[in-house]
């Protein structure tokens, strides 16, 4: 026997067809006895702390006994709850404060270090691939092959109107 009954057989490929297109089961599953508080992100009941949606769809914690108590003390007057009971009350809607979950988290040094080692392997990859691989450039690089080159497209008269050629004057042998 299953321990999650709606999980057997065919109705496992029915149950996540029907979960993914309209919440379903599925969700009600993820949810479990956590209550359902607002829209969330995309209308979806999940948790998640997140600055960009600081109020999630559902509680952090599930409903107990103790906090049904706290709930009944919650509906008189703030005054008379204790800090204690002020902070057990926010823990069960959320997980982490807003400045919990905005503060930095040493994440970043990996990150950082991560990134300069595939830089730095990225630049090993080239000087190797300069050295080993790639051959000697050929001789018509060098200058005096360039400016050879050069000389004979002007004599040729190449592109004569919009490329190098117009801007060579022909009667004073120089450039315009």
């Amino acid at each position: 026997m299953s321990l999650i009954p709606c999980l057997r057989g065919r109705n496992l490929f029915q149950m996540t067809r029907r979960g993914f297109a309209s919440g379903g089961d599925l969700i009600r599953l993820m949810v479990a006895d956590r209550e359902v508080v607002g829209y969330g992100i995309n209308g979806r009941p999940i948790y998640f702390d997140s600055p960009d949606c600081p109020f999630p769809a559902i509680r952090y914690r599930e409903v107990n006994p103790e906090l049904c108590a706290l709930r009944e003390k919650e509906l008189d007057d703030w005054k008379k709850l204790s800090l204690d009971e002020k902070k057990q009350l926010y823990r069960h809607s959320f997980c982490q404060t807003y400045a919990e979950f905005q503060h930095f988290t040493p994440e970043w040094k990996l990150c950082l270090g991560v990134a300069l080692w595939v830089v730095a392997l990225g630049i090993g990859i080239s000087i190797s691939m300069k050295t080993l691989v790639y051959r000697k450039l050929p001789d018509t690089f060098d200058d005096e092959h360039q400016s050879a080159q050069l000389r004979r497209i002007i004599q040729l008269q190449m592109n004569p109107i919009t490329g190098i050629s117009s801007k060579w004057c022909y009667h004073e042998n120089k450039w315009k």
